[in-house]
């Protein structure tokens, strides 16, 4: 039976998966997934992309757990239309005291409403020598965003 894959049950799931992230819940994180999902990212990463939940999942848990890594999201846009929604979000490497923007395309499977693939891209280059790597000029403040982490994916 297909799953019912309303704008706010698109949002819920992906919130569901940041707090999953946050959390370092490796069961939530799976569950958040079908098993076959990949998980996209600009150039640069070692081993990407993720295939697979179980690898996104000690992926995440990895970061959490060696980077002191916290996600938060900043906006979420989900499609009426098609089993579709973009994020834009922030995350946190609290170890170093640097974070990453960027936004993310999530495509989600009709038949269970779990996440099938995500795209991830980055708002700007991962400078080593900024404290927060994002738009230059963009007023994040003054449009609301997070400035600093909170643990929260709200």
């Amino acid at each position: 039976m297909p799953h019912d894959l309303t704008p706010a049950a698109m949002e819920a799931t992906i919130r569901r998966y940041f707090d999953a992230c946050n959390a370092a819940d490796y069961d939530a994180l799976i569950a958040s997934f079908t098993l076959d999902a990949v998980h996209y990212f600009p150039p640069g990463l070692p081993g990407a992309p993720w295939r697979g939940a179980e690898v996104i999942a000690r992926g995440w848990i990895w970061c959490v757990e060696t980077l002191g890594s916290q996600w938060t999201i900043e906006r979420v846009l989900c499609s009426s239309t098609a089993p579709e929604a973009v994020i834009e979000w922030t995350h946190w490497k609290n170890k170093s005291g640097t974070a990453l923007r960027g936004d993310e395309w999530y495509v989600f499977d009709e038949g269970s409403g779990r996440i099938r693939e995500i795209r991830a891209y980055y708002a700007a280059s991962a400078d080593p020598t900024l404290k927060i790597s994002q738009l230059h000029g963009f007023d994040y403040a003054g449009r609301g965003y997070h400035l600093a982490s909170n643990g929260s994916s709200t």
